[in-house]
């Protein structure tokens, strides 16, 4: 694999981890600017659509530009909006600061872009799982650090701490990412055609359920967590490692599994295995080898997902590749708003511990998209 991967998969460790470690901490968060835990989980909310709506806008803006200076804008935007976000004296402020770090999250389908054009067809399921990496890294390291962090010594420190990690790898593209890259920018031409294509829609379609699914549960992983075994910081943390962990494997068995199975293959039996660990969460209750199990089972079948939906798209039009990719991001997001609204919501009535059961329904909608579509 090209070394520039794994720059771009240290780049997404930060910003999966800017983007997500406060669902971890939104007790604390919620404590110091005084609103409820579900107005803090609304932070979730916030992110993902200012990345769904602002950050496709941003891409065609800069579809001329060199990637590598369209990759330093994101940066500075998502690095600025995380040090807004450490200063926020109120929610408000702390709102804008996930607006502009949203808006700077198009890094990531800018890197699938590049990552899909500087390898072979054969390879581009390993590609995007590399890429994707860090993003399913920042649960293993970003998650269960930023979650120590915080409860130990307040939420804004890691918040901090993220963004003078931003702003090393935004000194690190300026200084090793070459200036030309052979990979396309995004455009509008031809992109009408593409969207007609059913075979789009349903990927779109299918990012968007899953990623609610998951989401109505990830938003509040800390809360759902300590609502089916009481744990200490320290075991918290842990455990929000090992799901990381899972995470990880997801990504790069997802990425191998769609080189040798096929997307749609894949895509089936992860949604399957995604479904029926959601139906079994609730059950966990008093028993953490049990909810360890379920969860890690489950991460590592929702997460997989990214690499052979996007090689899916690739597959459709590699020209229209930047915009497929960044349409997907936001059906990614709007997912993970849908799902941290909703599950906000929800828990008021149901509970921490049930929520995955909210969730449930839209993976089951989500297996209604593979119909009429490709068999492999």
């Amino acid at each position: 694999m090209p070394h520039l991967l794994y720059l771009l998969a240290a780049c997404n460790l930060v910003i999966g981890t800017g983007a997500f470690s406060l669902a971890g901490i939104l007790q604390p968060v919620a404590q110091s600017l005084q609103v409820s835990v579900g107005a803090a989980g609304q932070s979730m909310t916030v992110y993902a659509i200012a990345s769904a709506l602002l950050a496709p806008m941003l891409l065609m803006g800069t579809g001329r530009w060199q990637r590598r200076s369209a990759l330093q804008l994101a940066l500075v935007l998502f690095a600025g909006g995380l040090l807004l976000c450490a200063w926020a004296p109120d929610l408000q402020t702390l709102l804008l600061g996930r607006v502009l770090m949203g808006v700077g999250a198009v890094f990531t389908p800018i890197a699938a872009s590049i990552a899909v054009a500087i390898v072979e067809p054969a390879l581009r399921g390993k590609a995007l799982s590399v890429t994707f990496l860090g993003m399913s890294l920042s649960y293993v390291i970003g998650l269960p650090l930023g979650a120590w962090l915080g409860l130990r010594f307040g939420w804004r420190v890691p918040t901090l701490a993220i963004a003078i990690c931003a702003l090393l790898m935004l000194a690190l593209v300026s200084l090793r990412m070459p200036r030309r890259v052979d990979a396309p920018g995004a455009t509008f031409s031809g992109l009408g055609e593409v969207l007609r294509q059913g075979e789009v829609l349903r990927s779109l379609g299918l990012t968007l359920l899953y990623f609610s699914a998951i989401f109505t549960v990830f938003s509040y992983s800390g809360p759902v967590l300590l609502a089916l075994n009481p744990m200490s910081p320290e075991q918290l943390s842990l455990t929000l490692m090992l799901f990381g962990v899972a995470g990880v494997t997801g990504t790069l068995s997802g990425g191998w599994a769609n080189d040798r199975f096929g997307a749609m293959r894949t895509l089936r039996c992860q949604l399957a295995v995604l479904s029926l660990m959601m139906l079994l969460v609730p059950l966990t209750a008093g028993s953490y080898l049990a909810m360890l199990a379920v969860f890690m089972a489950w991460g590592t079948a929702g997460f997989g997902m990214m690499a052979p939906t996007q090689a899916r798209l690739a597959g459709v039009s590699m020209r229209q590749a930047p915009v497929l990719f960044s349409l997907n991001t936001s059906m990614l997001y709007f997912g993970t708003a849908l799902g941290a609204a909703l599950g906000g919501a929800a828990s008021a009535s149901l509970g921490f511990a049930r929520l995955s059961w909210v969730g449930l329904g839209f993976a089951l909608l989500g297996g209604l998209t593979f119909w009429g579509g490709a068999r492999k």
